[in-house]
């Protein structure tokens, strides 16, 4: 069985529903860790009482120490700031021989089981994951944002890979910004010196791993009898799909979804944003309907500055990657 964990608050709670409803679908044996960030998701998830599900509270899980960054860091970056933390916490308290990281905005179609046995298969302890950047984000997000997303990571319940872990942990407490500085950005620049100081860390090699808005027009992709595969880049190579990464997407208001600033060409809005966005706008009105606290967050589009005025006149104006949902 593979043990996964994840982390969010009510904000990213429907997305954290389509992983768990994904997971349930694809995976063959699985446990699932939730990290709640706030009282009505933690609430929320226990009344659901989902399947192979633990959920933690922010009241059982923070440290005296976290509890200290958490009023000096922002929402996000506190999240990220965790995300070793809840590694090392079920690794401790559970005692598992294995745990994965997944970002709450992925979502499965396929057995992510492949990815996490390629260290078996390696004789590796620490699985990490590339960005794998198409030509033009990796010319302006590469020094930024890394070389590796931590999106989807396993850590081994092992002296070297713990040693690993600790390590990322300590720089995370040290600093942990959402800002490029000294080499650093956030949780994950950390990770671009792991190869080269780690022998026991392994890049995921399978390319149905790490489909995300930023590599996507590297890919092109089929779907037949529900099963979604992929060629990278010249590739004779079909894989099937593992999962994909929503990043960015946000409610608008009027029955549409903004799905960020990458180029998203056609087929992947209609194999993959398709049913996703149905899926959210859905959970959105049963969470809604169901607890008189929770409130669907729409993307209000700022309109000072020049840079938000250009950025609002594309999407309000020429509706720039706006998708609409149809039922």
């Amino acid at each position: 069985m593979n043990n996964y964990c994840t982390l969010f608050d009510s904000y990213y709670l429907s997305r954290g529903l389509i992983l768990h409803e994904s997971l349930m679908m694809y995976s063959s044996a699985f446990h699932l860790f939730v990290f709640a960030f706030d009282d009505l998701t933690f609430k929320v998830l226990n009344d659901l009482c989902l399947k192979n599900v633990t959920v933690i509270s922010s009241e059982e899980f923070e440290s005296d120490e976290l509890k200290s960054l958490k009023r000096e860091r922002s929402k996000a970056e506190y999240c990220w700031t965790c995300t070793p933390s809840v590694i090392k916490y079920v690794m401790d308290r559970y005692n598992v021989d294995a745990c994965t990281y997944i970002d709450s905005d992925l979502c499965f179609y396929s057995d992510p089981a492949i990815l996490v046995h390629e260290l078996d298969e390696r004789n590796k302890n620490v699985l990490i994951t590339g960005h794998r950047f198409s030509s033009l984000p990796r010319l302006y997000e590469e020094k930024r944002a890394g070389r590796f997303c931590v999106q989807f990571m396993t850590f081994k319940n092992e002296a070297s890979s713990l040693k690993v872990l600790d390590r990322w942990r300590e720089q995370c407490n040290e600093w942990c910004y959402a800002r490029y500085e000294d080499g650093k950005f956030g949780d994950q620049k950390y990770l671009d010196a792991w190869p080269d100081i780690y022998d026991n860390v392994h890049i995921m090699e399978n390319r149905g791993g790490g489909i995300a808005p930023w590599n996507v027009t590297d890919y092109s992709f089929s779907n037949n009898d529900d099963v979604i595969k992929g060629k990278y880049r010249k590739s004779e190579i079909l894989n099937k799909i593992v999962y994909f990464h929503f990043q960015y997407v946000k409610m608008i208001g009027d029955g549409s979804f903004d799905i960020g600033w990458y180029v998203i060409p056609e087929n992947v809005r209609r194999i993959f944003y398709s049913k996703y966005l149905i899926d959210f706008a859905n959970f959105e009105k049963s969470l809604a309907d169901s607890y008189q606290g929770y409130n669907t967050i729409i993307t209000k589009m700022k309109i000072w500055g020049i840079k938000n005025i250009l950025k609002a006149i594309l999407k309000k104006i020429f509706r720039y990657n706006v998708m609409k949902i149809s039922y």
